[in-house]
């Protein structure tokens, strides 16, 4: 947690099972669905340099794509209201994966294991949580700048931010140190998978690794409008109904990669992030000046569905850490 120039940290436990080291801000760990963020900071800086328009549709920029999603735009995808399916909820793409953990296909066939090219409803009309979305807002970034999406995410954020510490592997190694991610479902004591699953499986949408110190810096610049100008942030943070997954504290609310969470201390902006794959929970958010940030990184997976009785426990962390966060 950073406020100004101080920064405070909170711990229990250890960065994994058999060892004595209490985690650290450095740790590094698997962030999740909060790598949605970083790929909305990387479009909006692009939109913010005229390189894009939150009105650049997906026909104008991405090829070979289905032509039903043609006319879904920037806007649409970055605020899940595109009705294109989510490929990483089928049959096929689990069998896929589990055929082929560490070998993840080029970022652009994830798509292919989309249900059905016909869009669940009209673009817009609507919100729906989708990580084909953030797929194509990333290929969107390559097409426009004719780069690697890895190149112009670094350049455009990790580099402006100060963030040494973050990156976008494809393999599953994670170098230490690390806070290790498990797996608490399974019978007996709960099973690392941290490195069981490659990121680029789940690629822009949720393949990013970084450290709380850097997830720190990184949603109080992102938030804090370093990366983007007025009208791109004013844009933005037009909210409507929609939660991230898992939900974060308090009342959710979804504006353009970026959630807003109304809780009894006040509101924050940021986004949450779980993968059973990996075994992380996460929480970033940041006041809405962006002069304070948290970063909140739980080694298992803690979501509404899968029946925790930690579930509600997890949301009252989380939103006790707006709460130290805003009285700072």
């Amino acid at each position: 947690m950073g406020r100004g120039s101080g920064t405070s940290l909170y711990t229990a436990g250890v960065t994994r099972l058999g060892a004595r080291r209490s985690p650290r801000a450095s740790d590094r760990v698997r962030v999740a669905s909060v790598a949605k963020a970083f790929s909305g900071a990387t479009a909006l800086s692009l939109v913010s340099n005229d390189r894009l328009s939150l009105d650049t549709t997906v026909g104008r920029t991405v090829r070979g794509m289905p032509r039903e999603w043609s006319a879904v735009t920037l806007r649409q995808l970055l605020g899940h209201a595109s009705g294109i399916p989510d490929f990483s909820g089928t049959n096929d793409f689990r069998d896929a994966l589990v055929a082929n953990l560490h070998d993840p296909p080029p970022p652009r066939e994830l798509l292919s294991y989309a249900p059905d090219p016909d869009l669940l409803f009209r673009p817009g009309s609507r919100y729906a949580y989708s990580n084909s979305d953030n797929i194509l807002v990333a290929l969107m970034c390559e097409s426009v700048t004719g780069r690697r999406y890895e190149d112009v995410l670094r350049q455009r954020v990790l580099q402006p931010l100060g963030l040494g510490d973050t990156s976008l592997p494809r393999g599953p190694d994670l170098p230490e140190p690390a806070l290790h991610g498990y797996d608490t479902t399974v019978a007996g004591p709960p099973e690392d998978v941290t490195t069981t699953v490659a990121p680029g499986w789940s690629w822009a949408s949720g393949g990013v690794v970084s450290t709380p110190a850097d997830l720190v810096r990184f949603i109080r610049g992102y938030v804090g409008g370093a990366l983007i100008d007025r009208q791109t942030r004013d844009a933005q943070l037009r909210f409507r109904p929609g939660g991230s997954e898992p939900p974060g504290p308090g009342t959710n609310a979804a504006g353009l990669a970026l959630f807003r969470y109304d809780t009894r201390y006040g509101h924050v902006y940021g986004h949450t992030g779980n993968t059973g794959n990996t075994g992380n929970t996460q929480f970033n958010a940041a006041a809405p000046d962006g002069r304070g940030g948290v970063a909140v990184s739980i080694t298992a997976q803690i979501t509404p569905t899968s029946g925790s009785p930690l579930f509600g426990q997890l949301r009252e962390v989380f939103e006790l850490a707006v709460g130290v966060l805003l009285s700072e």
